[in-house]
């Protein structure tokens, strides 16, 4: 068959994709082949489409043998195998220094790290600190040149004590990693020596340079002290001005130029303009030279000529007063880190924390006073009024409501009253679990003349001689028989209760007191079987027995 397809492709004379549409007027037509083979290569291709039918149709007279195929080992790309494989190389580069007598050139430290998932590579200088050069990452990760040509370095290329460079600087490895040296052994590639890191080349002739001695180095305290700031919690005493008050403020004071800042603490609603500063960082003199006492400090700025003494750390002691620039203060606290300073450097120096006086206004917090009930609502319902403009719903115990829902204990009870007309009245009082709220019906009487139906709808009732600001509500605990419970100047006398008021109490019996359970089983023991006794939800069931 691949021999007869050779020689029919011999026979085309187009190779070309043909068309198989016309347009007639301006309409897509399928083509109608013309005649002759060599003409029209559709029909060349019908023909070959039969011949390779024809062929299909016939059974060949060649028998193929067995074919064996070799085991084939599972391919693993190279992302896979090689993910999260890095080698990292310790390299160094020169930097030249121009206008410099001390140097002609500075060594700067590298690492270079080569992924060998994808062979791309990125450089990244250490950061050190206080060092003035902007450092970190100075290659991206990506696929770097190798020449002009289009190729890239591979692993193979880099060696320890060669020249690496890319994009016009060059970058002397000098060591690797252990990980690095046990891939590049595994892999036949023998690695150079290591190298020591180079320090900081000289110039050859340096210029002769003068430095005057100097009795304090600045350097040295730039470095030690940098970020190291001694905080004392004070109280300013202005109450020489016409206002004057007592105000807490901050004093820091910074030890790496010896500097002083003064932040007064401001709190919400003072009344203040919030100037977060009360005086600028600052050396604050603490001695004036004596010929110069009347110089004008208040108009020209004291520059080092004028003084002879600034404040140290020696000057500034917990407990103790300091005049700063003619305002007192009293240094009360300071935080852990400026205890721990003057323990280590100034032993000498004793620091004896005060208390805050109780006399300053700023500093003591007024309890909010809550108003008195108005009447309007519940108590928690008026209560969110004061706490904020836009009053919330109080919460509730979403628990209890869940575990007591429709749970109902229903008492019968009697209207205990001076008036004759109000002895043959009979009320439910029905306590719901759920929220320990309380409502009243009143059965209705025949010939009676009172209406009845709902009493009092559910409320919380609070027991007598309870005030409105530590209120007490009834309980199932109160409920016992022949006990007295007031309602809003209504006294109610119990007269008995449904069956599940029993089992109930029983079940927590832990919290009902003795009298209680012995006045319910006392009633109802005898005339259980009189009596309708109550479902859970407390629906559809009979009235308490009287």
């Amino acid at each position: 068959m691949y021999l007869l397809l050779n020689d029919l492709s011999l026979q085309k004379s187009a190779f070309h994709r043909p068309q198989t549409l016309d347009y007639k007027n301006g309409y897509a037509l399928p083509r109608r082949p013309t005649v002759g083979i060599g003409q029209d290569p559709l029909f060349s291709e019908q023909l070959i489409l039969q011949e390779i039918s024809k062929l299909s149709s016939e059974t060949p007279a060649i028998t193929y043998g067995s074919f064996d195929q070799n085991v084939i080992e599972d391919f693993i790309p190279a992302h896979v195998a090689l993910d999260k494989k890095v080698l990292r190389y310790y390299a160094y580069f020169q930097e030249n220094i121009l206008f410099c007598p001390e140097e002609e050139w500075r060594a700067r430290p590298v690492v270079i790290y080569y992924y060998l998932e994808d062979d791309s590579m990125c450089i990244i200088e250490p950061v050190v600190e206080n060092s003035g050069m902007p450092q970190g990452k100075r290659i991206k990760r990506q696929r770097l040149p190798k020449n002009a040509r289009g190729e890239h370095y591979q692993w193979k290329d880099l060696n320890i004590g060669m020249d690496l460079e890319v994009y016009g600087v060059k970058y002397h490895i000098t060591q690797c990693d252990a990980f690095t040296k046990e891939f590049m052994e595994s892999e036949g590639i023998v690695l150079n020596d290591p190298e020591p890191m180079p320090c900081v080349s000289r110039g050859k002739n340096p210029r002769p340079s003068y430095t005057t001695p100097s009795e304090f180095d600045n350097k040295q305290q730039f470095l030690t002290m940098d970020r190291k700031v001694l905080r004392f919690f004070a109280l300013w005493d202005d109450a020489d001005s016409l206002f004057g008050e007592t105000r807490p403020v901050t004093i820091q004071y910074y030890l790496v130029d010896d500097t002083v800042e003064i932040r007064e603490i401001h709190k919400p609603n003072s009344g203040r303009d919030p100037f977060p500063i009360l005086m600028r960082r600052q050396k604050l003199p603490k001695k004036i030279k004596p010929e110069l006492e009347t110089f004008p400090r208040c108009v020209l700025e004291v520059t080092t000529a004028e003084v002879d003494e600034y404040f140290s750390p020696k000057d500034f002691q917990a407990g103790q007063r300091i005049t700063l620039l003619g305002r007192h203060f009293l240094l009360c606290d300071c935080d852990d880190f400026t205890k721990e300073y003057y323990r280590k450097n100034h032993p000498d120096v004793k620091m004896d924390p005060s208390e805050v006086p109780k006399n300053t206004d700023l500093l003591q917090e007024k309890k909010k006073e809550v108003p008195p009930y108005n009447g309007f609502g519940s108590l928690e319902d008026s209560l969110q009024n004061c706490y904020s403009l836009v009053p919330e719903p109080p919460k509730k115990n979403v628990l209890k409501m869940l575990e007591n829902d429709h749970k109902v204990l229903r008492y019968s009870a009697r209207l205990d009253s001076q008036n004759p007309g109000d002895e043959g009245r009979r009320f439910i009082l029905s306590y719901f679990l759920s929220n320990d709220m309380i409502g009243i019906y009143e059965k209705p009487g025949r010939n009676s003349g009172i209406i009845g139906g709902q009493f009092l709808e559910k409320t919380r009732i609070p027991k007598p001689g309870s005030t409105l600001d530590n209120p007490e509500f009834y309980s199932p605990a109160d409920f016992a028989i022949g006990a007295t419970v007031e309602v809003f100047s209504r006294c109610f006398v119990l007269t008995d209760a449904d069956h599940y008021v029993l089992t109930y109490l029983e079940s927590n019996a832990s919290q009902i007191p003795c009298q209680t359970l012995d006045s319910l089983r006392q009633k109802l023991g005898a005339g259980t079987t009189d009596n309708q006794p109550a479902d859970q939800n407390g629906d559809d069931v009979g009235e308490p027995s009287s």
